[in-house]
């Protein structure tokens, strides 16, 4: 009797050894017809394995790139696809540039700070007016989850001047922020819906 542990490993274990032993066959066979053909086969089966699989996009490409890896490169045939070639199946992948740049206040994080330099890229108007508003509020919000004690809205103001580089000056006589018990109600909605989401699902899953 032979244990899988003693036998070849397999490549993509996820198609099983039988749909494996089907390629080394394949590989075998001499006349380049009957090979074609078994291949067809073969990737036919493989979409069996997997129907809920089917409506993905380039489903039937994601198996001809399965079926010449589990051949190890080795099968001559003629692919409806261009194919991943042996060589560039190991390659690493470009290293993804990290952005370091910095930003002042961490708690706002840099999508404000790039909100602000938009805002003052803006003529003065309603446009402009609108976007320093959900600026500010947001400003806010993210204040307090970092702080969970308070915020004055002035506190709020400075730093949108600072980050503005001076060019957005408001206070509480132009600008009345989110109140902070909305904002702490909002995140208890929010916490509650998630939580009751968790419990649904749970209880589904039974």
């Amino acid at each position: 009797m032979n244990y899988n542990t003693e036998l070849k490993r397999l490549i993509l274990p996820e198609y099983g050894r039988n749909i494996h032993n089907m390629i080394d066959h394949c590989v075998s066979i001499a006349d380049r017809g009957e090979r074609q053909r078994c291949a067809n086969t073969i990737i036919n089966t493989m979409g069996n394995l997997f129907p809920h699989l089917r409506d993905i996009s380039d489903f039937k490409h994601l198996l001809w790139e399965h079926l010449i890896i589990m051949s190890d490169f080795k099968l001559d045939i003629d692919y409806p696809y261009e194919l991943i070639k042996k060589e560039d199946l190991y390659s690493k992948p470009p290293r993804i540039r990290y952005d370091n740049s910095r930003f002042r206040y961490r708690h706002y994080g840099k999508i404000i700070e790039q909100m602000i330099s938009k805002a003052n890229e803006l003529e003065q108007g309603e446009e402009k007016n609108y976007l320093v508003s959900l600026v500010a509020n947001q400003m806010k919000r993210s204040y307090l989850l970092w702080n969970k004690e308070s915020v004055e809205d002035n506190k709020i103001f400075l730093d949108l001047k600072e980050l503005s580089s001076g060019q957005i000056q408001l206070d509480e006589s132009m600008l009345k922020l989110i109140e902070i018990r909305e904002v702490f109600a909002r995140n208890n909605i929010n916490n509650n819906n998630t939580g009751n989401n968790k419990k649904n699902h749970s209880r589904k899953n039974k």
